[in-house]
């Protein structure tokens, strides 16, 4: 089965709103906008590129992560990493590159943060974890994590995760954090590109010492999917939101805690081949941020980024925009902090990481 073209897609399945009914970029102080700053200036990057930044809440403050360097998919890219101690951001430091242990060197790509809750016998618990990928394309390279102690500041145990022959080398959760069920085991949202584009996820109840591997959930014929987020509701029922070739955002869903999962559909909600990411908030209701545009509308691809929410993860309504403008907004990560506040970054003009806080209350 071939795929369906991107205009056949949309005629199945209308988009919520065009572009010129989304808001407005919000103001700061300004209904839910709280802040909205760069975490590092555009005169003083550590590297001249940046993209596909994540973010976490620790004890001691919020940690993000990206990787940078000359350009994507260049040799010199590695993960670099800010704290912010309630002070602002600091300085970012590189922490990862593709070489270690490698027989050259090899780009880094999108890194994960998760804290997670669990013991390493002689080390602590609730560790932070970092996920990240290295090898020379998408469709060809591996999974990396490594495990902080002390919010960041340091890291240990490096090590792959290893193969599957399902999917080839394990990824652990590809853009997208992960969420920890019930029995302590942590489910990653994962995909792979080097047999089509297709969607599977891997469990590990251990922090990441051994994986299982549920899926593929999709053939990748009809929808080319990737990059899920993991939405939770109450009984066990849970929800994907995906990247799609197709001009979508794509979804599926399970009843059995993650288990198994139904067929990839179409939301209402457009797609420029781009990343997205959602969390589910403290009050139940869920909330994504992606770019409400397609290839080729006003305004195009990536120059337009937006935060919709929802109280079943049917019905979607756009409700803030983020950025609007000549070049690329993109790449989201998303997470609420124990104070309940939403803080989302994202990729601005490949050139830093801003950070958004939003005052869930008010959304």
């Amino acid at each position: 089965m071939k795929h369906l073209s991107v205009a056949t897609l949309l005629s199945l399945f209308p988009i919520v709103l065009q572009a010129d009914q989304i808001p407005l970029p919000g103001k700061i102080g300004s209904g839910a906008l709280l802040e909205s700053s760069l975490i590092y200036s555009l005169e003083n990057r550590p590297t001249p590129q940046c993209h596909a930044s994540t973010i976490a809440e620790t004890e001691s403050g919020l940690v993000a992560a990206w990787f940078g360097g000359k350009h994507e998919n260049n040799t010199d890219v590695g993960i670099w990493l800010s704290r912010n101690t309630r002070e602002g951001w600091e300085k970012p430091v590189k922490v990862a590159s593709g070489e270690e242990g490698e027989d050259r060197e090899y780009p880094c790509w999108n890194p994960v943060l998760f804290k997670s809750g669990g013991l390493v016998e002689g080390e602590g618990k609730n560790p932070l974890l970092l996920f990240y990928k290295v090898g020379p394309s998408p469709s060809r390279w591996w999974g990396v994590m490594m495990s902080s102690f002390d919010g960041g500041k340091t890291w240990k145990h490096r090590r792959k995760l290893g193969k599957d022959s399902k999917v080839g080398h394990l990824l652990g959760p590809v853009k997208n954090k992960p969420i920890q069920l019930k029995d302590g085991s942590i489910l990653c949202g994962s995909s792979s590109e080097h047999n089509g584009w297709r969607v599977h996820f891997e469990r590990t109840r251990d922090l990441g010492k051994t994986w299982e591997v549920l899926g593929p959930v999709h053939s990748g014929k009809v929808f080319g999917a990737i990059q899920p987020s993991i939405l939770e509701y109450q009984g066990g029922k849970m929800q994907i939101l995906c990247r799609s070739r197709q001009g979508v955002i794509t979804q599926s869903w399970s009843g059995d805690g993650g288990q198994s999962w139904g067929p990839m559909t179409a939301t209402k909600l457009p797609n420029p081949n781009a990343g997205t990411d959602a969390v589910t908030l403290m009050d139940g209701r869920q909330l994504l941020v992606y770019n409400h545009t397609t290839r080729g509308s006003q305004p195009s691809g990536r120059e337009m980024l937006n935060v919709a929410v929802s109280n079943d993860g049917k019905e979607w309504n756009p409700i803030i925009t983020l950025e609007r403008g000549k070049g690329e907004y993109s790449y989201p990560a998303v997470i609420q902090s124990c104070d309940e506040k939403v803080h989302i970054t994202y990729t601005y003009l490949r050139r830093s990481i801003k950070h958004v806080v939003l005052d869930a209350s008010k959304l």
